[in-house]
């Protein structure tokens, strides 16, 4: 059974909510949910993140998390 809105059918506003809210509950749900939550939580997580990279297989990459960046600060 999966849960949730197939991501292809999300609109771009609505991915980003969801990933982002997932991103704001994965701390609390790693430390305090059971297995099958977590097990879930990371399946749609993956789930977004994989839509999102479909959309934007060339994200915007910042200079400053690249190594040379992390070397000049």
């Amino acid at each position: 059974m999966t849960m949730g809105i197939d991501p292809r059918d999300l609109p771009d506003d609505d991915l980003f909510r969801e990933l982002g809210h997932l991103y704001e509950t994965r701390f609390e749900t790693l430390r305090h949910a059971s297995d099958q939550a977590f097990e879930e939580h990371t399946r749609r997580t993956n789930e977004l993140e994989g839509e999102y990279l479909r959309r934007r297989p060339v994200r915007e990459v910042d200079p400053n998390r690249l190594r040379e960046g992390a070397r000049a600060r």
